[in-house]
């Protein structure tokens, strides 16, 4: 074996570290605040038993105009969406008002 090999692979161990220190730090991510507005929306649910409740818990996050396009759900499928919102996503709902907003979310578009 070559006496420089050995030699030089000391050196390259000895030396890789100092050009990694050697190298410039990469820029820090800067983070800054954004501002947005959301459309906004004077819509309410149409009258009906349970609009109140609907209105008062709901419009907080969703317009009427969002909720009233979705597709038609079961009232299986409204309870766990509703559930969802309170359980998962923390909306501030009343648990006296979820079975109401259940009720009136499913009787506005009934499933066959």
């Amino acid at each position: 074996m070559n006496p420089i090999r050995p030699a030089a692979l000391i050196a390259a161990l000895i030396l890789s570290p100092l050009v990694a220190l050697a190298a410039p730090a990469p820029e820090p991510m800067r983070f800054t605040s954004q501002s947005i507005e959301f459309p906004t929306s004077d819509r309410m649910f149409p009258d009906g038993p349970g609009a109140e409740a609907v209105n008062n818990n709901c419009l907080a996050c969703h317009s009427a105009g969002m909720v009233l396009t979705q597709p038609k759900l079961t009232k299986a499928q409204w309870t766990e969406t509703v559930n969802k919102m309170v359980h998962v996503y923390k909306a501030p709902v009343d648990q006296a008002d979820v079975q109401t907003i259940v009720d009136y979310l499913t009787a506005l578009k009934p499933t066959p």
